[in-house]
């Protein structure tokens, strides 16, 4: 059929869901910035950044995942696929435990790699604590959801997900506004919310799925499935913590600058995000559709879906591009009311919503060389992103007459170059 329609039918409950997810946090910083005060609001914008990474390494791991399952879903082998399902869990779901018990036990020590300052440290140590115990669920949510986006269901999980960040609002208030839980209660709202659509989304699965059920013969390590899906999750997981990975390492940065810089990219950075999100979710849609075809050997099909989905993210990226330039004040004043909080937001979406184009295309790349197998082109991509990101944020931060507008101009930057390499890369091995 049509790609440009297939695309887009499976992309919408993509975009739709993962603008959901972010209002997880953007509730929490909603409720924290108007009911407990601007140092909360610091913490928790703080904190997004590390959950970030940490649900990147889960994520990255899903998505690779996803990949194989696509594969091999395009190939109609469900005994490979259920062979895949069988290990990825299991070798994931391990890691998500191991990696919440040595944060809880880090939890100090991390907070003083990203050079929090000295008042806001109590806050966001607990709110860490908390959402540390999260992981798991979002393990579960992640993982089924990419399972069923791999064989092209991307509407089931979007219901679950709305179902819980509805909970999740009603919670935060109820929690901070109502039990004066304070901090403490919009964590709480949140990992409850998490648990309740990962649960939900695993009963739904092995419900409406049964051939994909594992069976006993299943049950069993095959070194070729493994192999694969540690080069397409390890890599996907690799590219996905870089990316992240840098950002935290320009987080800490911004934390030089004082609370009010803090504070303003916390909410900056959530609106951005939220902004960019559908493209993201687009580019994660044409891997799939990539993927499938790249099983199927459909190579024709793969080209004609690049031109498409190409047009489609320039038309995307130029218009928001052009939204959050006129409305970055007031958006960033439906969050605070601080002049100077709101100045330096106003600055950062002006510099980086200016150029989302540059994101759009990387998110394509990423998707495309993770849907043909080649995972590594997308880790390359991440690291000249990123490199070039901390490494000019470090620079031109310290130069006085530029100073933190020096950090918002990096990282247009770091897309553009990263998107040149990408596409030179792939005019050279196109098949």
């Amino acid at each position: 059929g049509s790609i440009s329609k297939k695309l887009w039918a499976f992309a919408i409950p993509l975009m739709c869901g993962n603008i959901m997810q972010q209002l997880y946090n953007l509730v929490d910083t909603w409720v924290v910035g108007k009911y407990i005060g601007d140092n909360a609001l610091a913490a928790v914008g703080s904190a997004y950044s590390l959950m970030t990474f940490i649900t990147s390494v889960i994520l990255g791991l899903c998505l690779g995942c996803s990949a194989f399952f696509s594969i091999e879903f395009g190939r109609h082998n469900l005994k490979r696929l259920r062979g895949g399902k069988f290990a990825s869990f299991t070798i994931i779901g391990i890691l998500s435990l191991i990696m919440t018990a040595v944060l809880l036990l880090l939890n100090d020590k991390i907070i003083q790699i990203l050079q929090i300052p000295n008042e806001i440290h109590p806050l966001i140590s607990e709110y860490l604590f908390y959402i540390y115990i999260g992981i798991f669920a979002s393990f579960m949510y992640n993982y089924f959801s990419n399972l069923l986006r791999g064989i092209g269901n991307s509407i089931v999980p979007l219901i679950f997900l709305c179902i819980s960040v509805l909970l999740n609002i009603g919670l935060d208030i109820y929690f901070v506004a109502v039990l004066n839980l304070g901090i403490r209660g919009a964590a709480i709202a949140t990992i409850i919310s998490q648990y309740i659509s990962g649960i939900g989304l695993i009963l739904y699965s092995e419900f409406h799925y049964p051939e994909l059920r594992i069976h006993r013969s299943d049950i069993i390590f095959d070194k070729t499935i493994v192999s694969d899906i540690s080069s397409l999750s390890g890599l996907t997981c690799l590219q996905q913590s870089v990316m992240n990975f840098g950002i935290l390492m320009v987080q800490g940065i911004v934390n030089s600058f004082g609370a009010s810089t803090m504070a303003a990219f916390a909410v900056a950075v959530k609106i951005d995000t939220l902004a960019y999100m559908p493209v993201q979710d687009f580019g994660n849609a044409f891997s799939t559709f990539v993927a499938q075809n790249f099983g199927a050997g459909k190579k024709n099909r793969i080209h004609q879906g690049i031109k498409e989905s190409l047009k489609s993210v320039v038309i995307f990226c130029v218009l928001i591009s052009i939204l959050v330039f006129i409305l970055a004040r007031p958006l960033m004043l439906a969050f605070t009311s601080g002049n100077e909080i709101v100045d330096i937001g106003t600055r950062y979406l002006r510099i980086e919503g200016s150029l989302y184009i540059g994101i759009g295309i990387l998110f394509m790349l990423y998707g495309y060389y993770r849907a043909i197998n080649i995972p590594k082109v997308s880790v390359i991509l991440t690291i000249i992103s990123l490199g070039i990101r901390v490494l000019l944020s470090y620079v031109l931060s310290l130069i006085s007459f530029i100073g933190v507008t020096g950090i918002w101009i990096s990282i247009p930057i770091g897309w553009i170059i990263a998107d040149t390499v990408g596409i030179l890369y792939y005019f050279k091995t196109r098949a």
